[in-house]
């Protein structure tokens, strides 16, 4: 009997705001110094009163939109009641009953993903577990917290790992939250279920994987829980409902508790807070503030740039590089013809990919230390594609302009790099390459065609790349072939 995977996702997002869900601590987790930012609102001392922090209610309402979802018109928050020592006054203030967002979907490699529903709550504080004790720190205490659970329509490790990528994307674009996972801005759970081929259908006993802090993590643990409950059914044996970790040294699951079930939280209306009636006219608004998304973006860089995907993804994944490329065309000579502007596109792109990647390596270009305008680098590849300077002398124009912010043109005079023009001085140079090195000579004389790189190649050394190599090849092969 063969079985196939059901998985769905349930992801926490830590939300960029000023302040705290229900109090105006500041939005800190990071602080260094525990239980700094802290009030006893989100200390959770008795008879305290929370409000609802409006900033993050409508965060969570553009992802909705963002994310294909009908918006709830009226919602209110409830208690979802457990223990624990990160929530000391007993419950979780969250939703239930009626999320913010549902009946969205987010598209995969063509195909959709179901979400079921988005919610708003807050966080818990932080434990940090020491040697012989427990410490609990609530800088992290009320943080607003977004929750998002999908169907379960992903059928491998791999989907699952590329809609929790995609997701984090789409937050960092609307500026919903940085949602780095290494930081635990973004923190993803994992429910598996196998079926049977012979099945009806129905999904079979779920097991919920907590707390994956990295796709690694996901695509690994999932892979992992898939063959573990295979080979559980395959043995005849049942496989049960309960919580598991990923243990990402010995790469594998272990079990932690049997699952909870909604009726376990006993949800109630939080009686502290009012309901919420979202209005069309606020709907309407927050849809305005959305700004372009990944696949959006994707699909207009393949139609006006014509660029191939690999190129595309990186100007889509580090979105501040592509819009950098993009004010760089922008500014690219004007009344160019099809052929020579899309050319000029190609390079602009090959050169911020490649050469200026390289030099920025952990740095963006939205840095303050970062000197290279658009303007100065769309005159630099002008430059190099009307053949005024080689890629060798590029590289070196590209180096200094990295360095210092200036004009290509300035840096070509300074550093006396522009290309010999005169036929005469560079065909000295290339008598002089030939004398020198006979053997290659002979070499090409005997049939030898690649020596003929060789000898360019020397041409560019002894001019320091000021020479043309397709002008160094020309005036070679005349002299090779007449001698």
């Amino acid at each position: 009997m063969e079985y196939f995977p059901k998985i769905g996702l349930e992801i926490h997002v830590e939300l960029k705001t000023k302040s705290k869900m229900f109090c105006s601590c500041k939005n800190d987790p990071e602080e260094k110094k525990p239980n700094f930012n802290v009030c006893p609102i989100c200390l959770g001392h008795p008879g305290v009163l929370p409000v609802i922090n409006k900033e993050a209610l409508k965060k969570v309402i553009k992802a909705g939109l963002a994310l294909n979802c009908e918006i709830s018109e009226f919602s209110f928050f409830e208690r979802k009641s457990y223990f624990y020592p990160d929530l000391p006054k007993g419950y979780q203030i969250s939703q239930y009953s009626t999320p913010l967002c549902k009946n969205g979907f987010l598209e995969i490699g063509g195909k959709k993903i179901r979400i079921r529903r988005i919610h708003l709550e807050e966080d818990t504080a932080r434990l940090i577990h020491e040697k012989d004790c427990s410490l609990v720190d609530f800088n992290r205490a009320g943080v607003p917290l977004m929750e998002l659970v999908t169907e379960p329509d992903i059928t491998s490790a791999k989907e699952a790992k590329d809609f929790a990528e995609e997701l984090q994307l789409i937050l960092r674009y609307l500026g919903i939250s940085d949602a780095n996972m290494e930081k635990g801005q973004m923190r993803i759970e994992a429910n598996i279920s196998l079926i049977s081929t012979n099945n009806s259908g129905d999904l079979g006993t779920k097991v919920e994987i907590k707390n994956l802090n990295s796709f690694k993590a996901v695509e690994r643990a999932i892979d992992f829980e898939i063959k573990r409950q295979t080979e559980i059914l395959k043995n005849k044996k049942k496989v049960i409902q309960e919580t598991r970790g990923w243990d990402d040294v010995k790469k594998r699951t272990f079990s932690q508790r049997e699952k909870e079930e909604a009726k376990d939280y006993r949800y109630f209306p939080e009686p502290d807070l009012p309901p919420l009636e979202i209005t069309p006219q606020m709907i309407a608004s927050i849809q305005a503030e959305i700004p372009e998304l990944p696949q959006q973006r994707r699909e207009r860089f393949k139609r006006e740039y014509q660029l191939d995907e690999k190129s595309i993804e990186v100007f889509v994944q580090q979105k501040e590089l592509g819009e950098f490329f993009e004010k760089v065309i922008s500014e690219l000579p004007p009344n160019l013809n099809q052929k020579d502007l899309l050319a000029m596109i190609k390079l602009s792109a090959n050169y911020i990919l490649s050469d200026l990647l390289g030099l920025l390596k952990e740095k963006k270009v939205t840095d303050e230390s970062f000197l290279i305008t658009p303007e100065n680098f769309a005159e630099f590849v002008t430059l190099i594609y009307e053949g005024k300077i080689s890629s060798k002398i590029a590289k070196l124009v590209l180096e200094e302009m990295f360095k210092t912010g200036k004009d290509p043109d300035v840096i070509i005079e300074e550093k006396q790099l522009v290309l010999i023009q005169g036929e005469d001085e560079l065909k000295e140079i290339v008598k002089k390459v030939i004398s020198e090195n006979q053997k290659a000579v002979s070499d090409f004389k005997s049939g030898k065609k690649e020596a003929i790189q060789f000898l360019i190649g020397q041409v560019m050394a002894k001019t320091k790349g000021r020479a043309h190599p397709q002008k160094a090849r020309e005036i070679l092969l005349k002299i090779l072939n007449t001698s």
